[in-house]
């Protein structure tokens, strides 16, 4: 099959849906389909405006513009330039991967059905606060009949997308090597009289709530005795210097190690040394750090209503929390009970969550079929 992604951000630009894409089509390459992407995200020197490289045998099209800030947009050439692209490649399948603000996404979806060629659109974020305004535009544009296949990252975010389009959104969920992830050696939980270790690994922007993360632990602190929880948070972004601050506001600069970012080889020796994963984010679509954690052996924490709540089960292999203030309340309880802990560590670590990458490919095929019967 001849398969064509769609995305704004891709590498070298980091986060969710650039790894998850880059991820999906390599693995679709050693499936022995032909993939290519198409991107408004330039190359490592720049390349943009149809330069066209070979990465891991995915053929990548860089579509973007020269713009401030290199945002991953190109409004005057980027349609044009992905109707050449399809016309090229001639695909059996167009895979779009979309945002709350994802122009370049939205203009391929317009081409591609315009080509009337099969189209499959998965939403990799949480629509929250947009279906008021969202539902009057999509009913009175050509959005309403939309001859695509319309799926999210998770149950949470597939019933945002389908109050939008009142249509069927199925769910193609991010994937993850399951055994790359797995501990490899028994889980072994702090001792007693040790610090349980929790970590999160995000980037450090508002949406993902670093500062609140700081201010919920610090909370935790006070009800402990010293030295009873330290926090491991991976990530950079442009709230690194707020984080920092509050840090040393709260007085936890002993108990916080800042680590930046790190490869995933390093956040897996992290997850090694480590009890707990605290995920304060309130419109996580899915969550792969997340993932990886759980799959890690790691007792997750993470807000209810959010896509981590499709992999972890609130009260067996993690906690999913009404608030901040419980959340807290959860790094409180797993400190004071050990044997809580290493039970819950232990089913983590023994029950691996089905998010293998045959499970992710076989979610993906499913929608290119039915995407071709909308043609």
């Amino acid at each position: 099959m001849r398969i064509v992604h769609v995305s704004d951000c891709f590498a070298p630009r980091t986060g969710g849906i650039e790894t998850q894409v880059g991820d999906l089509a390599r693995h679709q390459v050693r499936a022995g389909h032909e993939v290519h992407v198409l991107t408004a995200t330039l190359g490592e020197g720049g390349e943009r405006g149809g330069v066209v490289d070979v990465e891991d045998g995915v053929h990548v099209h860089r579509l973007g513009a020269r713009l401030p800030f290199d945002l991953p947009v190109n409004p005057l050439a980027g349609p044009g330039l992905i109707r050449s692209a399809l016309r090229e490649a001639r695909p059996d399948a167009v895979h779009v991967h979309a945002g709350v603000l994802s122009p370049f996404a939205f203009d391929g979806v317009r081409v591609a059905t315009a080509l009337r060629l099969p189209t499959a659109v998965t939403w990799h974020c949480m629509l929250d606060g947009t279906t008021g305004l969202g539902r009057p535009l999509v009913r009175h544009t050509r959005w309403r009949r939309l001859p695509a296949a319309l799926s999210a990252v998770s149950g949470a975010a597939a019933r945002r997308v389908a109050e939008l389009f009142d249509t069927q959104v199925d769910v193609v969920p991010n994937g993850i090597d399951v055994a790359a992830w797995a501990p490899g050696t028994p889980v072994t939980p702090a001792a007693p009289d040790a610090p349980v270790h929790l970590v999160a690994t995000m980037r450090l922007a508002p949406r993902k709530r670093a500062v609140p993360l700081v201010d919920l632990v610090a909370a935790a602190v006070r009800r402990l005795p010293p030295g009873a929880v330290r926090l491991t948070l991976v990530g950079d972004g442009p709230a690194r210097d707020a984080v920092r601050a509050r840090v040393a506001a709260t007085g936890l600069g002993d108990a916080v190690d800042l680590r930046g970012r790190l490869s995933r080889p390093a956040v897996r020796a992290t997850y090694a040394d480590a009890d707990v994963f605290l995920a304060p984010a309130r419109l996580e679509a899915f969550g792969i750090a997340a993932l990886e954690a759980r799959t890690a052996g790691l007792v997750v924490l993470a807000h209810a209503g959010t896509g981590v709540g499709e992999f972890v089960t609130d009260g067996l292999d993690g906690f999913l929390v009404a608030d901040d203030a419980a959340m807290s309340d959860a790094v409180v309880r797993l400190a004071q009970d050990r044997g809580l802990l290493a039970a819950m560590r232990g089913h983590a670590a023994a029950v691996p969550p089905p998010f293998d990458w045959d499970h992710v490919l076989a979610a993906a095929d499913a929608q290119y079929a039915r995407a071709r019967r909308l043609v």
